[in-house]
């Protein structure tokens, strides 16, 4: 999540209003320093090593670092043939990366004569976060994408009444539920193991990256594969959820105090029907 994903302000579907027309969102680009050492590995060598790092943010996408040229081993980069074109920041040019005998095709790329009225690009190179096999954002490992100073998780205790049912049947019931608020996303509620039907759930070989929360795994109910998550060993943003159980609200049906929620849209949704 960021700025300009989901809920957030600059977001596909703003949370809250502004008091005055809100400027074009498709390009909408906000270029900004960030203070935070990154490095980024390959192949055992540092390919990036900046403090002096510009995050990019635009309208539906997630932060990127872009590096400026006197902090990559442009010894290591190889031009390539690959040209992208973005309409709001120019013509892009693409570099593999090779250290000895491994090579990373176009794992990065540089706007050398930006658009006009695109940010400042020029002489900053950035990597596809993927293509490289290891990132630090100062001494820590930082995993999924970049993460995004705008971005807040809040994990709070709750004697709410919290009930989950898929099809009709209870697979969780708790008054001791853990909410956890994060930037741009709906309320997610996390329930202790005690208190989820086990016999309802069917564990899963899926995992998935949350650059703020840690691995999740995941189990399925019914119909509904996928649904439900936990993060056994979670980020230090996400400690309090350690080994909770958590449903997606969007595909289930969640009742806090008694009230049954409204499926939030997310890119979590069931598709719509026809």
């Amino acid at each position: 999540m960021s700025l300009t994903i989901g809920t957030a302000p600059f977001g596909q579907r703003p949370a809250g209003v502004f008091n005055f027309e809100r400027p074009r969102t498709k390009g909408l680009i906000y270029f900004e320093d960030s203070p935070r050492r990154m490095r980024a590995i390959f192949a055992g060598e540092a390919v990036v090593d900046s403090h002096r790092s510009k995050l990019l943010h635009e309208h539906g996408k997630l932060p990127v670092h872009y590096f400026p040229e006197d902090d990559v081993r442009v010894d290591l980069l190889e031009p390539t043939d690959h040209r992208t074109h973005c309409p709001w920041k120019g013509d892009a040019r693409h570099f593999s990366v090779r250290v000895g005998e491994r090579v990373s095709e176009n794992a990065a790329w540089s706007y050398p004569h930006p658009l006009p009225d695109a940010p400042p690009l020029a002489g900053y190179l950035a990597f596809y976060w993927k293509r490289m096999d290891e990132w630090l954002e100062e001494d820590e490992p930082a995993i999924g994408h970049a993460r995004d100073p705008y971005h807040r998780v809040d994990v709070l205790d709750s004697s709410r009444p919290v009930r989950v049912e898929v099809d009709g049947a209870v697979v969780a019931e708790t008054s001791r539920a853990r909410a956890l608020f994060e930037t741009g996303l709906p309320t997610r509620w996390y329930s202790p193991r005690d208190d989820v039907r086990w016999d309802k759930l069917v564990e899963s070989d899926n995992q998935t990256i949350c650059a703020y929360k840690g691995v999740a795994s995941y189990w399925s109910v019914g119909s509904e594969e996928d649904v439900v998550w936990t993060y056994p060993e979670p980020r230090h943003d996400a400690e309090r959820v350690r080994d909770y159980l958590c449903f997606f609200n969007e595909r289930v049906d969640l009742y806090v105090d008694g009230e049954l929620q409204e499926r939030p849209q997310t890119q979590w949704s069931p598709p719509a029907r026809r």
